[in-house]
């Protein structure tokens, strides 16, 4: 159960639409330093803010909560010490025997805390109102504003020829992944020849924004645009899993990242599960 300082923590994190996950031990078998209820919130680095076991044990919780914030997914880590054993699988469960424990097992529940999707829409037309209107009722979080990031779902510009050229810039060098502009063909064809961007980005630009089906009021032309900014998000890849290594003493598979415990030996970085680990790599290689 999240308390005190880190939920205030997780409430901030929510707030500033940072991605993270939430870890929980829902059991601790003996011996083991951990108590069902501790909690901890991990980041996208691998950051971990709070308790849920020693170094051996956020080896691994590091690994599956970056493989959590890839799928979206919630999942329940098991963690036993020793050798891999053949185990029939459970859907939503993934079983580590980690060679690093010192005894007792774990069940952590981690669960990943995205923030909600978010449509930026520049200008104050019967269209853009009506879009954050069915944007809002679909789910999405919307922001009126004539900036856009990367982490952003969608840019839509309805301003009717104010300030268009900027804000469509913008958000292509920003590289939101879906640009709209409400425009009629030929102005919107007009419109996009004058950004100074690349062709490449230029062509990007979807104008008229929104799917072609015979849509002519507001509210038709919003729901046409909310429809193209779902198909353009399915359509592209998913994300890349994270980067992991191989603990070269115990052969624990661990995430590469920053926080995760490293060393620069001969012009190679190499990842560990802990500093035991490391420590007794290092003495075996030095001179």
């Amino acid at each position: 159960m999240m308390r005190g300082e880190l939920l205030e923590r997780m409430e901030r994190l929510l707030d500033e639409r940072v991605p993270f996950v939430t870890a929980t031990v829902v059991r601790a078998a003996r011996p083991t330093s951990v108590r069902p209820g501790d909690s901890a919130l991990v980041l996208a680095d691998g950051t971990i803010e709070g308790f849920v076991g020693g170094v051996c044990a956020q080896a691994s919780v590091r690994l599956y909560a970056a493989r959590a914030l890839e799928t979206g997914e919630g999942l329940l880590l098991r963690l036993f010490p020793g050798a891999a054993e053949d185990a029939e699988p459970e859907q939503g469960v993934v079983v580590s025997h980690n060679p690093c424990l010192s005894g007792g097992s774990l069940e952590i529940f981690l669960e990943p805390q995205l923030p909600v999707s978010r449509i930026v829409i520049a200008g104050d037309t019967p269209i853009a109102r009506a879009l954050e209107s069915v944007a809002r009722a679909a789910g999405y979080d919307v922001l009126r504003s004539d900036v856009a990031g990367a982490e952003d779902a969608a840019l839509v510009v309805a301003s009717h020829g104010d300030g268009e050229e900027d804000v469509l810039v913008r958000a292509l060098q920003a590289g939101v992944s879906y640009v709209g502009l409400v425009a009629s063909p030929k102005r919107g064809r007009a419109v996009v020849e004058s950004l100074d961007v690349p062709d490449a980005l230029r062509a990007t630009v979807h104008t008229p924004a929104g799917l072609d089906i015979g849509a002519r009021s507001p509210a038709d032309v919003a729901v046409s645009i909310l429809a193209q900014i779902v198909a353009t998000r399915t359509a592209h890849a998913p994300a890349p899993p994270p980067r992991t290594a191989v603990d070269p003493v115990c052969g624990m598979e661990v995430v590469v990242a920053e926080t995760s415990v490293h060393a620069d030996v001969e012009g190679t970085r190499l990842y560990f599960c802990c500093d035991g680990c490391r420590s007794t790599y290092l003495a075996s290689v030095s001179p």
